[in-house]
């Protein structure tokens, strides 16, 4: 079995094979073979049928919930690092046409090319069958995640939730503050998310984004810990404060 079937067969949908090629295909490859075209108009596409299929699912199975609450699952379902996860079950990264520079550095692992690569086989998919056909890809590929982001709660959007525990405790909106290191093609952020002039939550990641959900989320505890504690926001647990931590 060809990688181009082996990879249909996990699918479970036919796409037509230039189509195909053209999904997998990164810039980094594309520069470097003379201006290929990219699979980058293919992952607009197919963001868009994405958030459609995940929006109306969420609709029609929450008929609930307030439209914060199924905003917040959305982002959590069509997150970058939530596709990446659908694309190594796929094995995807085997497959990414990438550039000799991407590849050295790991680029099949990186989680913005595996999600944008999904993205890109949706459009894919959409522009052979049709929108019907791409929401039954899309309901096969992200389901476990819709069902997770049901039960997850604040961890849908720790940014959001931090923002909603500070507001309600009575503390100011939540600032970050973040520096990065590396170079361009690995660049590697770190946040800090501060409440009330202290450091509460560090978090690292390859995307500022990422970092700042993951400093959000560790503030988050703590908060939630000093609130079970009857501790205030000026509690030790934490502490530290902005500038003290940005320098260390």
């Amino acid at each position: 079995m060809t990688p181009a079937a082996d990879l249909l067969e996990k699918l479970g949908v036919d796409i037509d094979p230039e189509l195909l090629v053209l999904a997998l295909t990164h810039r980094s490859f594309a520069h470097e073979a003379g201006g290929l075209p990219t699979n980058e108009r293919l992952e607009f596409l197919g963001d868009t049928v994405l958030g459609l299929s995940v929006t109306e699912a969420l609709y029609r199975r929450h008929p609930d919930l307030p439209e914060g609450d199924l905003a917040r699952m959305r982002a959590a379902t069509v997150s970058q690092r939530a596709l990446a996860r659908v694309a190594r079950d796929l094995d995807l990264g085997s497959y990414v046409l990438l550039g000799r520079g991407e590849t050295i550095t790991g680029g099949n692992e990186k989680d913005s090319i595996l999600s944008d690569t999904v993205e890109a086989i949706l459009g894919a998919v959409y522009l052979c069958h049709g929108l019907e056909v791409a929401r039954s890809l899309v309901h096969r590929l992200v389901d476990p995640l819709l069902e997770a982001a049901a039960v997850r709660g604040a961890a849908l959007d720790w940014k959001t939730s931090l923002q909603e525990f500070a507001s309600a405790a009575g503390l100011p909106a939540p600032e970050y503050r973040w520096e990065a290191a590396g170079p361009d093609h690995a660049r590697v952020f770190t946040s800090f998310a501060v409440v009330d002039g202290d450091v509460l939550g560090t978090g690292t990641g390859t995307a500022k984004k990422h970092a700042e959900q993951d400093a959000a989320k560790e503030a988050y505890l703590v908060l939630e810990e000093r609130a079970a504690a009857g501790t205030g926001a000026s509690g030790t647990a934490g502490g530290g404060s902005a500038d003290e931590s940005a320098s260390a």
